[in-house]
């Protein structure tokens, strides 16, 4: 994957986050360039999730600071930072099951003004998306594994992100559905140029696809390097790729 010249685009610095006391995060760091996909891979509990929510404001911090895009984010609401353009995927879709997958599609839209230009961004999305248009007036209950986190995903599209949050989107998939849910994400960095965070299980997947990765254990960045390096270092593979 092309490097592009350094540009600052995201920061997280020593970020502290506790749950009852438990320490959750500690001193972890983070950065990211612009238009640049980053993995966060770790066990279960090591702090993936965790990160995500401090971004998106769903957890509160300790301390420590979060940058976007030149601004510090720590201190303002969800809302805020929906509107600057950080939007999440969750684990687990959570799409809207007796919605039709086009009115889940415009609930992902709600928040954008610029609300005749949405056509336009659908249509762009079912070139991506074909299944999605195929489908767009069944009820999303009706939709396979596979096709409810492509929903998913869509519905985070159409909000006109600049920093994607990608929480496990391989998760309960098959193999041959985590490879196309990894040529999904590289399509979208690469089409349209959004900034991606991507925290998952499937180690291997996400290091093949992201340009940097940083390894967590128990609360902490344990390494952070190129993820071409990363999928070749020994203690990575040994872990986490079952080699």
């Amino acid at each position: 994957m092309k490097r592009k010249e350094f540009d600052m685009y995201f920061e997280m610095k020593e970020l502290v986050v506790n749950y009852n006391k438990v320490v959750a995060l500690k001193n972890v760091s983070l950065i990211m360039e612009k238009e640049e996909i980053i993995a966060l891979i770790g066990a279960n509990g090591a702090g993936k999730t965790t990160i995500m929510r401090a971004i998106t404001g769903l957890t509160k911090i300790q301390s420590g600071e979060i940058w976007f895009n030149n601004t510090r984010i720590d201190k303002l609401p969800p809302m805020d930072r929906v509107g600057m353009g950080i939007i999440g995927v969750p684990e687990g879709r959570r799409i809207y099951p007796y919605m039709s997958v086009l009115d889940n599609l415009l609930m992902g839209a709600y928040s954008r003004k610029d609300r005749k230009n949405i056509p336009q961004d659908l249509e762009k999305l079912y070139q991506l998306f074909p299944v999605l248009k195929e489908r767009r007036y069944q009820q999303g209950s009706t939709l396979s594994g596979g096709e409810q986190q492509q929903l998913a995903v869509c519905r985070a599209l159409i909000a006109k992100p600049k920093l994607l949050l990608l929480d496990e989107p391989s998760l309960g998939l098959s193999p041959k559905l985590v490879k196309e849910m990894g040529k999904m994400i590289t399509r979208i960095n690469e089409v349209e140029k959004i900034s991606i965070i991507l925290v998952e299980q499937n180690a291997r997947m996400a290091l093949k696809i992201s340009d940097r990765g940083f390894v967590l254990e128990t609360g902490t960045v344990a390494l952070q390097d190129e993820s071409k390096n990363l999928i070749n270092n020994d203690y990575v593979r040994r872990i986490y790729l079952g080699e």
